[in-house]
């Protein structure tokens, strides 16, 4: 929150709606209740919520309340190089239901791609246990990466490696970013959703 407050949290996009919101939002959050927050969201448990599947065709979607929601009737097309997030149930979503689960459609072969970079590196990175521990959930001041949302892990490297991103954590993450392709980073962010959070 304290980077979002300073500036030194941006988005790499123009128009960045989350981003923004998190912005505007820190302009009035004191430290008190910023630490209040944390100690909440740091004892939550979480739990799978993403479910990824490999294909090579996807529902046709479009942008409804910041998430993509499947065109109704449903028409496929190519998924090409991306990933495309939708609610599992788009009414319970709606209300809020946080056992509504997410299918993230990813490109076929993203996840045995994303488990070498992510477990090895593949010659272009390195492990990512290395900092964010064995099993990904975290080590010290370092984030878990293990079961989050795949579109959120890909704007947070490609932000990271173009720089739009500060701060003393994300300052050690330009050396790992620095030669990943758009597509290495849909693979590592497919795997990581893939894991148990």
């Amino acid at each position: 929150m304290a980077y979002f407050k300073n500036g030194q949290r941006k988005g790499s996009e123009p128009g960045d709606l989350p981003v923004a919101y998190m912005v505007k939002l820190s302009a009035h959050l004191d430290e008190q209740d910023a630490r209040a927050a944390a100690r909440y969201f740091s004892a939550l448990k979480p739990m799978p919520w993403i479910r990824v599947v490999e294909t090579a065709v996807v529902p046709q979607t479009h942008v409804a309340g910041w998430m993509l929601v499947v065109n109704q009737p449903v028409v496929k097309e190519a998924i090409g190089k991306r990933i495309i997030e939708a609610p599992e149930n788009l009414g319970r979503t709606e209300l809020r239901d946080d056992a509504s689960g997410f299918i993230a459609y990813v490109p076929p072969e993203s996840l045995p791609k994303g488990k070498v970079l992510v477990t090895t590196g593949g010659g272009k990175t390195i492990p990512c246990a290395t900092c964010h521990g064995r099993d990904l959930r975290g080590k010290d001041a370092t984030p878990s990466i293990a079961g989050r949302s795949p579109s959120y892990m890909v704007r947070q490297l490609y932000d990271m490696q173009r720089g739009s991103r500060a701060g003393a954590t994300t300052l050690l993450m330009r050396a790992p970013v620095a030669q990943l392709t758009l597509d290495d980073m849909v693979a590592i962010a497919a795997y990581l959703a893939s894991l148990r959070p």
